[in-house]
């Protein structure tokens, strides 16, 4: 099919003529001042690729162009286009209205809030409505109606599902069928080409017995997309995938004697740093390498996007995109490290991309770490393919004494790397360690010191509280009259007490100047210095240590409590900083940083800083770690004692704890924004993730903490699930439910789960260090 569009498309977003771009996920085709708000929302909200000079797959241009001309935009424009469901007067954006905030607003509404695509009954159980559409997928995609596969991919369909009675997934359908489009639709949703069904088959299997011969190609393709991502980048061309799969290029200058500097480092720093790399287990390694892969689409869109603006426009509202996007599915270490690949050269990202491909062809073929001199060697060899293919370098116009200079500076900040981020190569010395308790007494009086701040505030908002009670008891008094005070004392419902239950203004709804006292009290109660110290940039790599569990549980847990009304507006991308496990990947990124990555910028976007949102998470949270402490050690479980051997894996806990964090995020975010039709799907999900991760642990544990932080797990899920049913009654003829009463009872059971959750955590933690 011709990449040219025809002359009656228009903008699926502003109905500007002729659009230049699409974003692939979606199906719909959109304009250069629409594609910057798109690029802007990051890959897992919407993937962007110019029509005529981004290079396409023939099959996934024909899928992206039947989408677009099938109506695709009419999926995610469902409830403007009808006129029974518009109540809201929300209109839609017209070519000559601004970027920001008109265009822009409307583009997050309309692809990351799903704010006018169509929302099924609320139901019991979510998880059955969930299969039911992955069934109903599973289906359809034997036929050629793209558009209704892309609608149950949009309701919550998984395009990876396992069919329990048929034993396939819907790739194997469609690739049986012979459906292409099908096919490149699932694999840009997640289908994983080389799923295995019940006997063991791939979808490649399927379509080469189907005689879809170029099917099965392009499945091959589609399992080897990264990769082939990766070395088109550097060298333009892809491994075909019949003499080999990978291609590993080479520098281009290694062999010129004048420029030494512009070949690959071989010393034995970048020996050393390639092992770090090569030591990361595999999930790991996986999410670096998609990190990776996510910079190369970056950095490509950029290119496009240079190419066909026009430049002699001073001022325009159409931005580039600087760095990645956070992804709220991440931790917040990690996001740290993809938006740190932008401060990269050429030749630094060039390194960085050749060892992800060697050692991905390594662990794909399951060979072991070779030796220095074997790996130096094997460099540029590849299943039979001798293509050294050449990879032009942007300082080939740089003196010689230039080039040194920044050579020695970065071979000198990767010693420092590694010399701080791996001390597991030699033992460690009376002055090291000297220094690490001296840093660790420094860190545990600032805690306590912050400790001792949040108590005060604490002990204040209760009093203010207390007061605010009082006042509004008299006050109910004075007008009830011959009611006398109970009325008053009824009006706040069961929230007097200094509990999770006082959610700020942003919920209640009302504000007002209160909320603004409020807010600026404990603001300024806070020294300057404190919360400068507190202040979170993702451009500033002093992060504090991760915890061995889950700082984002305790971020979360100090949200549950008296909040403070700034939050009211936090958004959904605010930081969830689980730390832990992805540390090591973004220590690995730093190695290969050279010297003109210190000379950027290390300012924020306002798109993307969470600052506040941090500072306020950070204090509360910490405050919330000390009390679980104390509960878990109030229970019996101190250190002195023997390690429980049936308790999970602390890893396993961990991954499961954040699951579950992240579902009352998206609870608490629903009752910020008065979805209260929500909260039935919330609460259904944070059941869900409770109950696997109560499975985790056996049924009649040897620890009394254990077993009492169980018991108020699922009894906090259940409870919850109670209250959130009541925000949708089934009777009509039912009373009025009192939304801010049920708000805040919907809070505390949230907080008792991640508390919870929580000192579930901190026990298994400290029973696998014994």
């Amino acid at each position: 099919m011709s990449r040219k569009v025809h002359r009656t498309e228009v903008c699926a977003d502003c109905s500007a003529p002729d659009p230049g771009w699409t974003s692939i996920n979606r199906g719909v085709l959109i304009c250069d001042e629409c594609c910057s708000v798109h690029r802007s929302l990051g890959r897992h909200i919407s993937i962007v690729k110019h029509l005529r000079h981004s290079g396409w797959p023939p099959a996934l241009l024909q899928m992206v162009q039947t989408l677009a001309s099938n109506g695709a935009n009419s999926i995610w424009e469902h409830s403007l286009l009808d006129p029974a469901q518009v109540q809201s007067g929300r209109r839609k954006p017209n070519p000559q209205d601004k970027v920001h905030p008109t265009k822009s607003e409307f583009i997050r509404a309309k692809y990351q809030m799903l704010s006018f695509v169509h929302k099924l009954p609320c139901r019991d159980d979510d998880g059955v409505t969930t299969k039911d559409l992955s069934k109903q997928l599973h289906s359809s995609v034997r036929t050629g109606s793209l558009e209704t596969c892309l609608r149950l991919l949009s309701l919550g369909a998984q395009a990876n599902f396992f069919h329990p009675e048929k034993g396939t997934t819907p790739l194997h359908v469609a690739a049986k069928a012979g459906q292409v489009l099908q096919a490149e639709l699932l694999v840009v949703y997640g289908a994983d080409p080389g799923a295995l069904d019940i006997n063991g088959r791939t979808p490649m299997d399927y379509a080469r017995q189907a005689g879809q011969v170029e099917l099965a190609e392009r499945l091959v393709e589609c399992q080897y997309e990264l990769t082939d991502r990766l070395a088109f980048y550097l060298c333009g061309r892809r491994p075909d995938h019949k003499n080999g799969h990978y291609i590993i290029p080479q520098m281009a200058d290694r062999a010129r004697p004048k420029c030494p500097t512009q070949s690959l480092d071989l010393s034995e720093l970048a020996k050393a740093a390639k092992k770090k790399l090569q030591a990361l287990n595999n999930r790991l390694f996986e999410e670096l390498a998609m990190d990776v892969y996510d910079e190369v689409d970056r950095r490509e869109n950029d290119a496009v996007w240079l190419t066909t603006q026009n430049h002699s426009t001073l001022v325009t509202e159409r931005s580039a995109v600087p760095f990645l996007p956070v992804n709220p599915e991440y931790s917040a270490t990690r996001n740290q490290g993809r938006q740190k690949l932008a401060r990269f050269n050429a030749r630094e990202f060039a390194t960085l991309i050749i060892d992800i491909l060697s050692d991905a062809k390594r662990r794909q073929q399951g060979k072991g770490l070779s030796s220095p001199t074997d790996s130096s060697l094997d460099l540029g060899a590849d299943d039979d393919q001798h293509d050294y293919d050449s990879v032009a370098s942007d300082e080939d116009t740089d003196s010689e004494l230039t080039t040194q200079n920044n050579n020695n500076a970065q071979r000198n900040n990767r010693a420092k790397s590694m010399d701080s981020s791996d001390l597991s190569d030699g033992p460690i010395t009376l002055q090291e360690y000297l220094e690490v308790k001296k840093a660790l007494a420094s860190s545990e009086a600032k805690v306590q010191q912050l400790m001792k701040v949040n108590n005060n505030l604490s002990e204040e908002l209760r009093r203010l509280q207390k007061e605010i009670l009082r006042m509004q008891t008299e006050n109910s008094a004075l007008r009830g009259g011959q009611v006398g005070g109970g009325g008053g004392a009824g009006g706040l419902g069961g929230g007097g007490g200094g509990s999770p239950a006082h959610w700020p203004g942003g919920v209640r709804g009302g504000g007002g100047r209160g909320g603004d006292h409020s807010s600026l009290a404990v603001s300024s109660a806070v020294p300057a210095h404190r919360r400068d110290r507190q202040a979170f940039s993702m451009y500033e790599p002093g992060a504090a240590t991760p915890k061995p569990h889950s700082p984002g549980l305790d971020s979360l847990t100090g949200r549950l409590q008296p909040l403070h009304p700034s939050v009211r507006k936090g958004g959904p991308g605010g930081p969830t900083p689980y730390g832990g496990s992805h540390l090591s990947g973004s220590m690995e990124m730093g190695r290969y940083m050279g010297p003109k990555g210190e000379k950027h910028g290390s300012g924020t976007d306002g798109d993307y800083d969470n600052t506040q949102m941090y500072e306020l998470s950070l204090s509360r949270g910490r405050s919330s770690e000390e009390e679980g402490r104390g509960d878990s050690e109030e229970w019996g479980g101190g250190e002195g004692g023997e390690p429980d051997p049936t308790l999970p894996c602390t890893e396993d806990v961990i991954l499961k704890t954040e699951q579950v964090t992240k579902n009352i995020q998206e609870l608490l975010r629903a009752a910020q924004e008065f979805k209260h039709d929500s909260f039935v799907p919330c609460s259904e999900k944070i059941h869900s993730a409770v109950t696997e991760m109560a499975s985790l642990f056996p049924k009649r544990p040897a620890l009394d903490a254990v077993h009492c932080s169980l018991r108020l797990l699922a009894s906090s899920a259940s409870r919850l699930q109670v209250e959130c049913r009541k925000a949708a009654p089934s009777d009509p003829s039912a009373p009025a439910v009192d939304y801010q009463l049920l708000t805040q009872q919907v809070i505390q059971c949230a907080y008792d789960i991640a508390k919870a959750a929580k000192q579930l955590v901190t026990i298994t933690t400290r029973e696998k260090k014994q």
